[in-house]
């Protein structure tokens, strides 16, 4: 019999939440049963394994660079094809006209959404008086389109919870904010995304929503998705009696996978955590 619920101290995130938008089994497996991954997530193997370590190196990088280490200390560092490659692309076609008082680096903020915590971990809040720009290092194979970031659960919990942290700046307006993807693979292709009032109050509404609903479920009462592309990728697959094999990185169906890229791990000796 499933017994495990919404525990009162569960912490959300905009992964968690976009499982549990993705397929609601999902993130009862994931979250709640903490079920152990019987199957690997894309094919094949080894370059699914690979584009994971390139991801995390990458963000290591940048992590360095606004911390201060020189860039040339980091590119002799480097040894890897690849790697090197998005790193010049980073250097030479990095994100401009960014604000430049206070850069903060893989930095995680939270405020408390229907009850329960919610947390960003970001990769780079650039800051001026009166101007905050959140940055997010992108290692997709391919290009997302402009929609499908506009959906995706980040670009609604990032903006959101910066607002209601007020951090790094106090009492950010909204629309002072905006987020840039910024796409190691296509450099001179950033998404850059302004935030609004009408947009904080919508993200507002959806999230206690969304949130709401998670904890209200009953154990066992969360459904299987009706897409069954999604399960191509999902780790669950075997679990769910999803017989095919693992989606290949090269055919994604539209799904723009992210390898490596949900919820970087939080280095607490690194990652300043502010709440509000």
């Amino acid at each position: 019999m499933i017994t495990s619920r919404l525990a009162p101290d569960f912490h959300f995130s905009q992964s968690s939440l976009q499982d549990y938008v993705d397929c609601p089994r999902r993130f009862e497996l994931r979250y709640l049963l903490r079920q152990a991954w019987p199957a690997v997530q894309a094919q094949p193997i080894q370059r699914a394994e690979r584009q994971m370590w390139l991801g995390s190196a990458f963000h290591r990088l940048v992590h360095q660079y606004v911390i201060g280490i020189p860039p040339e200390v980091l590119t002799q560092s480097i040894d890897d094809e690849d790697l090197r490659r998005w790193w010049r692309a980073f250097l030479d076609a990095g994100p401009r006209d960014l604000p430049q008082t206070v850069r903060l680096a893989e930095v995680s903020l939270f405020t408390y959404v229907a009850g329960y915590r919610l947390t960003a971990q970001y990769d780079l809040i650039a800051a001026d008086e009166g101007r905050v720009t959140v940055v997010d290092w992108k290692t997709n194979h391919r290009r997302p389109s402009s929609s499908w970031l506009a959906g995706r659960l980040q670009t609604r919990v990032y903006p959101y919870v910066a607002v209601e942290a007020r951090q790094p700046i106090a009492d950010i307006a909204p629309e002072q904010l905006s987020m840039v993807y910024w796409f190691a693979e296509f450099p001179h292709q950033p998404e850059r995304l302004h935030y609004s009032r009408a947009r904080y109050q919508e993200d507002a509404d959806f999230l206690t929503a969304l949130i709401a609903e998670i904890a209200a479920r009953e154990p066992g009462d969360f459904p299987l998705t009706d897409d069954e592309r999604r399960c191509r990728f999902c780790v669950y697959r075997s679990l769910c009696e999803k017989d095919f094999p693992a989606g290949d990185l090269a055919d994604d169906a539209g799904l723009e996978v992210e390898m490596g890229e949900q919820d970087w791990p939080l280095d607490l000796a690194q990652a300043a955590e502010v709440a509000y």
